[in-house]
């Protein structure tokens, strides 16, 4: 007898999926934002969309979410991952660096919209106290929303990143605070002081234990090679500093911030990014899908000017907070206008705050409905609001300058650096010239034990699989001005230096080689300059035998170099592809670099 399976599970994953690996790529084509693509794919499979017509057409239930409650525990998880891989990217002392953005114009921000979305709503003729509930629910923004479409933008980095992060993280920080006045409400101070002291000893441990366990774990996970184990071990922390927040009423996103940001300043934080990144998305697509599911469009068209007027009203008016609290910041109109745009529909904490405010019978049901709509349609239209800003915004201001102070030390824009791959002792050597020349770099290698030791003393390196091309991107390839591999695995080296030009053509790329074969073979796959380990020491060894029968030091080093000069020649005309690759990566580098400025510039 067969066993009986629920198929509901399977059924919703499959949707996600199919949004995920056919829709989304459609709507790239069409040039529609993904975040808007999942919200519409949202709105299409919810019990709004092609719900509604399951009782005539009873197949369409297989594709259609019939409880959009279904799936919240799994869209929850976005938000958690989106927040972890923001704490990777910040690190505890780039926080600090942060906290007069955060609890300066954060706190500016939340509490002058409040007081301006609560005056609207008495003059609409709601009661004070509800006044107040829906202006602190308008006034939060879309954490999950606003930094997906930063990041797809690229702009995440850049000062109006760091601007709008600031502003988004104090928002969720306040909600913890504003939903536990709410639900304590009327129980007296003694509880929610003993709750804050929970809350306060629930970070203290994660802290504790996450400084004190995090990278034992890591380095044992790494020691076995093992990428499953790897990838097991991240998504235990960002669940377990989840979950912990939320035993202690605090929120899982909070908590999955605190694991990032525990484990931004080890040497695994590239690596954890690179695995974390797919889940994150998958992740942040099923919570952009949870809010199309709750989207009804005949409830916007049996209201139309009330609900678009609404979304009007919200987004015009804290706008006109944000732009100029983001100039008195440090942050260019253009710039200052875009943070407006960005932060000015409502978020996900809206929906939290006006549900839980309807149902303690703070705010009328029917008021509640409304502005439930009007923050869900602010928030799809924030890709629009987005490409407008970027579009419109620059024409306020010809040549915008950015207050230092924005952006942290060492973060004031993408730093041309040498990316080294391998860190044992040819790299070491390679990295002591490069110091002495003043130029940056930064290294990664696979040895958990040599990248703790080296880290220690100070060094800028990583541990990971540079082969992967999401690292080499992580690294910074984009704007690297040269890849130095030092590997001695040739099958690791071959693989690099390919996915390195397939991710930038135009890259210099200098490698070791095994022999003269090797170097032929890695010219031939493009490599800019390829040092095999028997020539160079062929080379040093007749030198030093020249020089020890007395051959005057001069002569000795020009016959050297005529001889490398010799052997490379002999390598290149080896690989006969290699001189053409070169001319063309050269005429790439110099396009990129653009015409050198004249005299008068």
């Amino acid at each position: 007898m067969e066993a009986h399976v629920d198929l509901t599970v399977f059924r919703q994953a499959l949707i996600v999926l199919a949004a995920a690996g056919v829709v989304i790529p459609l709507f790239y084509r069409l040039r529609v934002s993904p975040v808007l693509g999942y919200m519409l794919v949202g709105m299409a499979v919810g019990p709004f969309g092609l719900g509604r017509a399951v009782a005539a057409l009873p197949w369409l239930g297989a594709v259609t979410f019939g409880d959009p409650a279904s799936i919240a525990p799994v869209a929850e998880l976005g938000v958690v991952m989106l927040m972890f891989m923001i704490g990777l990217e910040l690190s505890v002392e780039r926080l600090w660096v942060m906290r007069r953005l955060v609890f300066g114009l954060g706190a500016l921000q939340v509490v002058a919209s409040t007081a301006v979305l609560a005056g609207l709503a008495v003059l609409a003729g709601i009661p004070p106290p509800a006044a107040l509930v829906a202006g602190i629910a308008g006034a939060m923004s879309s954490t999950a929303v606003v930094i997906q479409v930063l990041s797809v933008e690229k702009r995440l980095a850049t000062a109006l990143g760091r601007v709008c992060f600031a502003v988004l993280l104090f928002q969720d920080l306040a909600i913890v605070p504003v939903l536990l006045a709410m639900g304590l409400r009327g129980t007296g101070g003694a509880l929610l002081w003993l709750v804050a002291v929970k809350a306060v000893l629930a970070v203290g441990a994660i802290v504790g234990l996450g400084r004190l366990a995090l990278r034992p774990l890591f380095r044992g996970v790494a020691r076995t090679g093992s990428p499953e184990l790897f990838m097991a071990a991240c998504l235990l922390v960002v669940l377990a500093t989840a979950v912990a927040t939320a035993a202690a009423g605090l929120s899982m996103a909070l908590g999955a911030l605190i694991g990032g940001l525990l484990l931004a300043g080890t040497e695994f934080r590239r690596q954890i990014q690179v695995t974390i990144e797919p889940f994150k998305g998958l992740f942040v697509g099923v919570f952009l899908i949870a809010v199309g599911l709750g989207f009804d469009p005949l409830r916007v068209a049996a209201a139309p000017l009330a609900t678009l007027g609404g979304v009007v009203l919200l987004v015009v008016a804290k706008m006109v907070v944000i732009a100029p609290a983001a100039r008195l910041f440090g942050l260019p109109w253009p710039m200052a206008v875009q943070a407006g745009l960005l932060l000015g529909p409502g978020g996900e904490f809206g929906f939290v705050l006006l549900s839980v405010a309807a149902q303690e019978g703070l705010l009328p049901r029917s008021v509640a409905d409304t502005a439930l709509i009007a923050v869900a349609l602010s928030m799809a239209a924030i890709p629009l609001l987005s490409a407008f800003g970027r579009r419109h915004a620059p024409l306020l201001a010809r040549r915008p300058t950015v207050d230092p102070a924005l952006l942290p030390p060492g973060d004031a824009g993408p730093e041309a650096r040498v990316i080294l791959a391998g860190f044992g002792r040819v790299g070491q050597t390679v990295a002591a010239l490069l110091e002495a020349h003043a130029i940056p770099y930064v290294a990664i290698d696979h040895d958990p034990d040599r990248v703790a030791r080296l880290r220690g003393a100070g060094k800028p390196v990583y541990w990971g699989d540079i082969t992967l091309p999401a690292l080499l991107r992580r690294l910074g390839i984009a704007s690297a001005r040269a890849l130095v591999v030092t590997m001695d695995e040739r099958r690791a080296v071959d693989a690099l230096v390919t996915a390195a030009l397939a991710e930038r053509a135009d890259l210099l790329i200098v490698a070791r080689a095994r022999d003269a074969a090797h170097a032929a073979h890695l010219y031939h796959i493009g490599a800019s300059d390829a040092v095999p380990e028997t020539v160079e020491a062929s080379l040093q060894l007749s030198e030093a035998v020249l020089v020890d029968i007395g051959v005057p030091m001069g002569p000795v080093i020009v016959s050297i170099h005529e001889q490398r000069a010799a052997f490379q020649a002999a390598i290149k005309a080896a690989a006969p592809q290699a001189d053409i690759r070169l001319r063309g990566r050269r005429r790439l580098r110099d396009a990129r670099r653009g015409p050198e400025p004249t005299a008068a510039e």
